[in-house]
């Protein structure tokens, strides 16, 4: 059970330094050669608005994550990371879509593919 808990600290954390912390930052990973979370949504054809519905939910998700760490016997919590991980699975598998789609190398949907599996791995020890 430790292990769930540390991959879902480690991928809250992961989304709050992206989101929070990087987001106007240039990074190797970020899709085409954009230097901020908006240039790399736009390098994807997105619009604005939908970067911030997905960092809303990946923020919210994370934060339902660090909570169900201290408070795992509450079954809506459960139902939420339940969910969450699903969700987040899906916008994870749409961001491998995007690097893609815009011709990226591997290396950069590797934290994608990292954080697909860390989202599965929590989704399925909710229904085992």
């Amino acid at each position: 059970m430790e292990i769930i808990i540390a991959i879902k600290i480690i991928t809250a954390l992961g989304i709050f330094n992206v989101w929070l912390l990087r987001h106007d930052k240039k990074t190797e990973y970020r899709g085409g050669n954009a230097k901020s979370l908006k240039e790399e949504f736009e390098t994807y054809g997105l619009n604005s608005w939908f970067m911030y519905i997905i960092g809303a939910i990946k923020i919210f998700t994370s934060i339902l994550f660090i909570v169900s760490c201290f408070r795992a016997n509450i079954n809506i919590l459960n139902f939420a990371v339940f969910y969450g991980a699903i969700i987040m699975s899906l916008i994870m598998i749409g961001a491998i879509l995007m690097h893609l789609k815009v011709n990226d190398p591997f290396k950069k949907s590797i934290p994608a593919i990292i954080m697909l599996t860390f989202y599965s791995v929590i989704f399925l020890n909710n229904i085992l």
